[in-house]
């Protein structure tokens, strides 16, 4: 796959000294005990660190013991089990859905959560995913890299820039000196999922400050299958005899996925007040998940006998009929260079430049273009998906102290400019023919996934600069008010103002009143403004295959069925909460929010090719992207914990419980005007999340108990016509996990997720597929999962 040269430049010259971002103005690394609010945060504040009962917005602050504390590698999984707010689907047999799985903050979009990577915007994947999100693929960073997350839980786009509604995502990669090896093995109670992971990291001081971090992690997962029997392919069984059909015909579970993913950290002083600093990730992935079966005696669009083809018939391929093997090999990368110093003690300035790239090829097995004939190959190379985003960044931060103010005013402004590109690659010719088959109705394209074809290919690039301005003043010893905007302009679309305003007064150095009103956007990027693509489903009442189309918003056939251009999302935020500590352990936080976002971006609703249009996709509907509809989320976050010494050892205990709603307000189309949209984007996700997490440790041994709850959500089926839901009731999960501490450099840990094997209710409506449990579960439907760890530390 291609890596343009600017990135291996880049990737080269970063390698001998490489650092962390904003190292040069952080803080050591989060305090041991992180249950309390003492922890340093740098995330939502442009000056010096904080802890968490010092911020003036919700910050949560994650260590490495926690985050290593999840069995899964992927952290997508580690946010889903951490953040109660954050959500993560699995989505088996959803296109390049089941290995880039989309998350939400707050019950918003995927895309309305900025990511970042020591301070620095951390790239989108190239895959648009459910209503066209588009946004960073947190399973490309290696949890063998990290030594604490921030979790932002607040509008910042006037701090950050765009997507920023929901908040922001800070993952801060490890600078320790010392060795870390880790290895795992997990398998689940049902004998299927085994996987191995395997994790290294070394870092080593340079000079008297400096260091250099490198870090690797290998991960490897069988598929799993929860899977029934489809009742069609029972039937053919019986009127076919003489055939074996394969028990069951299609697999629905997680996917065949490997991974490989490394890179390093460093910073190097070149003078007592200079700094160069940089990081760069590099990850790979392959995967392999399985499709629909196509019904030898049902699908008459592959099976069909014609004159075209005398004497040929599919079934002379594949005469139990095919599920089709969908695949994705995946390369990603994210480097980062800059310096930074002071011009005194009192003004610091960091001046940087990243570039991160996302490639995606996609590739079908054990499938066919009907349309070809006996001319039409089991295998295609699908087409090539790429993201790149080229930053740029400069950022000064001034105390200046003003008498009588008890502290300096904070004063940060800076700029910055990025260029984004989004390209399709056109894949194999025969896996987007439309053959001399399809006039005689055997269907175009390789059969489960067409690929990219040579009209749909391209390059469209979008760029953008901003200006920003971050004050925060002191006006008490216990009242601090701050208040930010940022201006930018956008080549596509034009420019947008966003400001902050914020404040937080401590009644007592024990409790303190915090809150804040932001307005914010997220722009829509370039693949979102220019991608079309093609994708086909199986209704689950005819079980017939159908192919849809999307549009650009500027394609012809598009405006004529009402598609207009693109504009940002727009939103208005309100946030207000208390946070407290104590001095016997406990501490927490309870925050309300009120977040309504204008113009959000969706698909569609689906229409119908007008007569006399070309067809030569044999689309049974097209759509495309717009800005739809309008939405009001409100919820309420609360954390409380203790930790204080409990009969011979010491206990930790932290409950973190979330309530989110998000209500359809109005629109033009779709969502807002199609009922059957809103009843699935208002209650696809629980209202309620929680977990209930308890450490207990004494001597070596320490005992992990954690209890995860999910609430009540609504699943449809998704029909081409008339959907059919069902409401799922509320699940809760109980993990455990035991480890022991043999030397100072050997740890063992040996538990189980949902260890009592609880599966959630069936998914009645996908009977019809032998789908037992829903695709789109909120959580893990796989049963319990039993692992073992080994972890060398000097």
């Amino acid at each position: 796959m291609k890596h343009n040269a600017l990135a291996a430049a880049m990737l080269l010259a970063l390698f001998p000294f490489a650092p962390n971002s904003v190292r040069a103005q952080t803080v050591p690394a989060a305090a041991d005990d992180v249950t309390s609010l003492d922890a340093m945060v740098v995330t939502g504040s442009r000056g010096s660190s904080r802890t968490q009962f010092d911020t003036l917005v919700p910050v949560d602050v994650f260590s490495a013991e926690e985050i290593q504390a999840v069995e899964s590698a992927d952290l997508n999984d580690v946010l889903a089990q951490l953040v109660p707010s954050f959500v993560v689907q699995r989505l088996p047999m959803a296109d390049g859905l089941v290995f880039v799985r989309p998350a939400s903050l707050r019950g918003l979009s995927p895309d309305h959560a900025l990511v970042l990577v020591n301070g620095r915007r951390f790239h989108r994947t190239a895959l648009l995913g459910s209503r066209g999100a588009q946004a960073p693929d947190l399973s490309q960073i290696p949890t063998a890299a990290i030594e604490r997350i921030e979790v932002l839980r607040d509008g910042a786009s006037a701090q950050y820039g765009s997507d920023a509604i929901a908040g922001v995502i800070n993952i801060i990669l490890s600078d320790d000196i010392g060795t870390e090896l880790t290895a795992q093995l997990s398998e689940y109670s049902e004998g299927d999922g085994f996987a191995q992971q395997y994790g290294a990291r070394h870092g080593f001081a340079l000079g008297d400050y400096g260091h250099l971090s490198m870090f690797a992690e290998m991960a490897r997962s069988d598929a799993t299958s929860r899977t029934r029997q489809r009742p069609d392919a029972i039937a053919f069984q019986q009127a076919h005899p003489e055939l074996d059909v394969p028990d069951p015909v299609q697999r629905w579970g997680q996917p065949d996925l490997e991974s490989v993913r490394g890179g390093f950290d460093a910073s190097i002083p070149l003078t007592q007040t200079i700094a160069l600093y940089g990081y760069a990730l590099l990850g790979t992935s392959e995967g392999v998940s399985d499709f629909n079966w196509r019904n030898p005696d049902g699908t008459a669009s592959v099976y069909g006998d014609t004159d075209v083809f005398p004497g040929w018939n599919a079934s002379e391929i594949y005469p139990v009929g095919f599920s089709p093997r969908y695949g994705m090999e995946q390369e990603d990368l994210q480097t980062v260079v800059g310096l930074s110093g002071e011009f005194n003690p009192d003004f610091t300035w960091d001046v940087s430049a990243s570039y991160g790239s996302n490639d995606i090829d996609f590739f079908l097995d054990n499938s066919i273009n009907a349309s070809l004939g006996p001319e039409s190959p089991t295998g295609f190379w699908l087409g090539r998906l790429s993201q790149d985003e080229l930053n740029f960044n400069a950022d000064f931060v001034y105390a200046w102290s003003v008498d009588p103010l008890p502290l300096p005013v904070n004063i940060a402004f800076g700029a910055e400019h990025r260029t984004e590109t989004y390209g399709i690659t056109s894949g194999d010719p025969e896996s987007y023919a439309v053959g001399p088959g399809a006039v005689a109705g055997l269907a175009p394209n390789s059969n489960g996934a067409p690929g990219f074809s040579a009209q749909q290919a391209g390059e469209w690039d979008q760029t953008s600069s901003a200006a920003y301005l971050d004050v925060e003043v002191p006006l008490t010893e216990r009242w601090n008010v701050g208040a930010a905007a940022r201006y930018e302009d956008f080549s596509e679309f034009g420019d947008s103002l966003d400001g902050k305003l914020s404040s937080r007064f401590e009644f007592n150095d024990h409790l303190a009143l915090r809150g804040s009103v932001s307005t914010g956007f997220r722009a829509p990027t370039p693949g979102q403004l220019y991608a079309t693509s093609t994708t086909q489903g199986l209704d689950t009442n005819t079980l017939q295959v159908f192919t849809s189309g999307r549009l650009s918003p500027s394609d012809p056939i598009a405006q004529m069925l009402g598609a207009e251009p693109l504009t940002p999302e727009e939103s208005r935020s309100v946030t207000a909460g208390l946070a407290w500590q104590s001095g016997n352990g406990f501490s927490g936080s309870v925050d309300l929010y009120d977040i309504e976002v204008t113009d959000r971006f969706s698909t569609s609703q689906s229409f119908q090719i007008p007569e006399g249009i070309p067809n030569p996709n044999q689309y049974t509907s097209v759509s495309f992207f717009t800005n739809d509809f309008d939405t009001t989320t409100r919820g309420i976050d609360v954390v409380a914990s203790w930790r204080g010494d409990l009969g011979a050892g010491r206990l930790g205990t932290t409950l973190a419980w979330n309530y989110n709603k998000t209500e359809v307000d109005g629109g033009d189309s779709g969502v807002a005007s199609n009922e059957t949209q809103r009843v699935i984007f208002e209650g696809r996700i629980p209202r309620r999340k929680a977990t209930w997490t308890n450490t207990w440790e004494h001597g070596d041994w320490s005992l992990l108990g954690s209890v995860r709850h999910y609430g009540s959500w609504t699943d449809s089926s998704g029909n081409a016509e008339g959907d059919i839901f069902q409401r799922f009731g509320a699940e809760t999960f109980l993990d455990l996990a035991v480890s022991w501490r043999a030397n100072d450099t050997l740890t063992l840990r040996a538990g189980a997720d949902n260890v009592l094997d609880d599966y959630p209710d069936e998914a009645t409506f996908q009977a019809s597929r032998g789908l037992i449990y829903s695709r789109n579960a909120p959580y893990d439907t796989d049963g319990r999962n039993v692992y073992a760890q080994l972890r060398v530390a000097f």
